[in-house]
């Protein structure tokens, strides 16, 4: 039976229908519970995944998710290229041929780089760290295309996992020095005589308060405030040169001072915008399209009494009543990172070569390290239009039909391989489908086909299963399912 608060059009985009009443938190996470939150604050979980969350209080679960996300770590070594010195910019260098050579090399390495964020994202046992470096990347998008420096990409990287869920005060601090952002937004160039107001721009508009809470003049003197810094390329640092800051007075918000950018960064966070601005981010990326005032009001407040604690407020948004009432669900739209790694966590899909995912996350809009502009990726129903969705369903149906065919390699018990290009994929369909009451060669019954449906997809399917349809089919054609893009 489809959810009764979420009306679904073309297929896809659904709204949410006006009067429809919202729960409470629950007392205890049922096993649905607990899989939405999962889902919501990680990738798509199997249900190994779901089990041990079913039964704790929300507040506890809740906890145990920032605590764990806010002391975790990779699992995997960087790619060695992380390690070298830094390299001359492709563009400086005056041979088209040793120019076209470094390019080469670069893309390469962002793609190693790439893909090795995916793999930690497939295999974290904190999957919300993941998120929460991933949702710092688009907030603060910054692209190696201009950087064109994969180390200082990676070093960015490691800024964006340090303060996952820490001070966004000392995040903002820390990145508006981050040589890869000084140079993303032109604040290596910023000087005394030659103002530039890209940054200081910026930092207002996208980072902290919003259009409409900030002037020209704000601006302008914010940039001035912020001069003085350069990147010295070859060891990736950033220096502050003192005689190419402009050290007289600005009138910031309408108060004169002496401001430098520590002092000039403390004070846009003090306008009464700053808070709520993050706090909306946050909601959007993790409760529903449109916040909800009074929720977000109260994690925004909480958000500065903790002095800036990103987990604080978190926590806030996914305890209120919008979080867990029935028709917030199934009203977000999974990136293109979300959902191919959530089908591999769900299905707990083994696999010996990331770069399948990498370039899935390509040819969907979402190649990492490389946002589409200084707004970053968009979200939300962006992520769907007619060539799009065709690749997302292609990805999800080309996994499930390798297992099908068996590709040659398909055992008649025991874990299905099958390829993906040049990876090789493992997936023990009897183990994921018989604690549901399935098999791989037989049609579920009723109970049976809505227990799979609860285990895979956010809301109920909107297109019925064709009669006949076994257990590994199954799974394939839900996926299939424009349900199965929503979490």
């Amino acid at each position: 039976m489809m959810n009764p608060c979420v009306r679904f059009g073309t297929g896809l985009v659904m709204a949410v229908v006006a009067g429809c009443v919202g729960a409470q938190v629950p007392e205890r996470l049922s096993e649905p519970d607990a899989r939405y939150l999962l889902a919501r604050t990680g990738f798509a979980p199997s249900p190994a995944e779901v089990a041990p969350w079913v039964g704790l209080t929300p507040a506890v679960a809740v906890d145990r998710l920032i605590a764990q996300a806010s002391a975790a770590s990779p699992r995997h070594p960087a790619p060695a290229f992380t390690a070298e010195p830094a390299r001359v910019p492709y563009g400086q260098l005056p041979d088209d041929e040793a120019r076209k050579a470094a390019r080469k090399q670069a893309q390469d390495d962002t793609r190693a780089l790439a893909t090795w964020w995916l793999q930690e994202m497939r295999e974290s046992p904190t999957p919300l760290a993941e998120r929460m470096a991933l949702f710092w990347h688009n907030h603060f998008a910054t692209s190696e295309q201009k950087v064109q420096q994969p180390q200082g990409m990676y070093a960015q990287h490691l800024l964006f996992r340090r303060f996952a869920l820490g001070s966004f005060r000392e995040l903002l601090h820390a990145v508006s020095r981050d040589p890869a952002m000084l140079i993303w937004l032109d604040g290596n160039s910023n000087r005394a005589k030659a103002p530039n107001e890209n940054f200081a721009r910026e930092v207002m508009e996208l980072f902290t308060l919003g259009e409409g809470h900030y002037g020209e003049e704000d601006v302008r003197e914010a940039a001035r405030a912020f001069s003085g810094w350069t990147v010295r390329r070859a060891t990736w640092e950033a220096v502050f040169v003192p005689r190419q800051f402009d050290s007289g007075p600005k009138t910031l918000f309408g108060q004169a001072a002496n401001d430098t950018m520590t002092t000039a960064l403390d004070r846009i966070l003090a306008q009464p915008a700053s808070a709520r601005f993050l706090v909306d981010k946050l909601w959007r990326e993790f409760v529903s399209p449109d916040p909800e005032p009074r929720a977000a009001g109260r994690a925004a407040a909480e958000l500065r009494a903790s002095g800036w604690q990103t987990g604080a407020a978190l926590r806030v948004l996914l305890l209120s009543d919008t979080f867990w009432a029935p028709a917030t669900r199934g009203t977000l739209v999974k990136s293109p990172v979300e959902l191919g790694v959530g089908v591999l966590r769900q299905f707990d899909i083994a696999l010996d070569d990331i770069a399948p995912l990498e370039a899935f996350t390509g040819r969907t809009g979402q190649d990492l390290f490389l946002p589409p502009n200084v707004k970053g990726w968009p979200g939300g129903t962006a992520w769907i239009d007619s060539t799009t969705l065709l690749e997302r369903k292609r990805f999800t149906e080309r996994l499930f039909r390798t297992f099908e065919n068996g590709d040659g390699a398909m055992m008649a018990s025991g874990p299905r391989r099958g390829r993906l290009g040049k990876a090789v994929l493992g997936f023990d369909a009897d183990g994921w489908l018989q604690p549901l009451g399935a098999w791989p060669d037989r049609e579920p019954d009723p109970e049976v086909a809505h227990r799979i449906q609860a285990a895979v997809l956010a809301v109920p399917a909107v297109n019925p299963v064709p009669a006949g349809t076994v257990g590994l089919s199954y799974l394939r054609v839900i996926t299939l399912d424009p349900a199965y893009q929503l979490k």
